[in-house]
């Protein structure tokens, strides 16, 4: 039995999906008013809870054998992406869970002060590996999916918004790729106690994926790129009246900044471990949205 925390979010609703069409059972880790209705009708065992509260984590985490972290933090870093998954692990030590499996993210280790979901994640991943747990830490460079919208709207009327140096690198991964990594991870012996940098098997600057979208939906790209500190000024006006929110700001620009890919080298040893031959941006795009 596996544990799937952010259930039905874009990873964990495809992680459920694949337990599922290998009748592998499960149990997600959902909130009421969530859509839930696909993974019930996939056989998933629901679980409805709240990840703030620890009574609800020690009823979730009971008679399972795998647990898979993939949930968010919304508005609330610190007791989502930080303290839950602190508590998962300790409960997961008390209950014998066989293998913990923890999404974290690209670049965790560079010190990004100016980032909370950052921060946090590099904490739970300290604990985690000195928890005495079997564990398997992915840290992808971006989800294929988060792209799914904008490529709706390039779709629609050819235009991009492309914020800061359209020269940043990125190798963002397929997410189907990625549950299926999270899920293999559990009984593959390479990938025991082991930290993996995910990534797509292409590295592109942040001004191709325009072009990606041109070839896809036959139209030239209409490419608005105002720069980074535009954000600033956006974000410091805010802080004025939601500091909360400022600071939340703070991981998109981190994002927005910076480069997230992962060497050919990297890219060719998960391939090894895992099996598989990674999907790259153009084909998941296509897949989902393609004419």
């Amino acid at each position: 039995m596996f544990l799937v925390t952010g259930a039905t979010g874009s990873l964990g609703r495809r992680i459920v999906r694949q337990l599922r069409d290998q009748e592998t059972p499960v149990r997600s880790f959902v909130r009421l008013f969530s859509d839930y209705s696909e993974l019930e009708y996939r056989g998933s065992e629901i679980f409805i809870g709240d990840l703030k509260h620890d009574q609800d984590l020690a009823k979730a985490t009971q008679g399972v054998d795998y647990i898979i972290s993939t949930h968010g933090s919304g508005d609330d870093t610190q007791a989502l992406d930080y303290r839950a998954n602190i508590q998962l692990i300790d409960l997961a030590k008390e209950n014998g869970i066989k293998h913990f499996v923890y999404i974290s993210v690209l670049g965790v280790d560079r010190g990004y002060t100016d980032a909370p979901v950052f921060k946090a994640k590099r904490e739970v991943e300290k604990y985690l590996i000195t928890s005495g747990l079997n564990y398997t830490i992915l840290r992808p460079s971006g989800f294929a999916n988060n792209l799914l919208p904008l490529a709706e709207r390039f779709r629609e009327n050819g235009i991009y918004l492309l914020i800061g140096d359209p020269k940043n690198r990125s190798s963002i991964v397929s997410t189907d790729d990625l549950a299926t990594i999270a899920i293999a991870s559990v009984n593959l012996e390479g990938a025991k106690n082991q930290i993996f940098p995910v990534g797509g098997p292409q590295i592109l600057t942040r001004g191709e994926i325009p072009e990606i979208f041109g070839r896809i939906f036959q139209k030239e790209p209409i490419i608005i790129n105002p720069p980074l500190f535009i954000l600033d000024g956006v974000r410091s006006g805010l802080g004025l009246f939601n500091p909360q929110l400022q600071r939340s700001l703070g991981t998109l620009r981190t994002l927005l900044a910076n480069e997230f890919f992962c060497t050919p080298e990297e890219i060719s040893q998960i391939e090894a471990i895992y099996d598989l031959k990674l999907e790259s941006l153009e084909s998941f795009i296509s897949r989902y949205l393609g004419t």
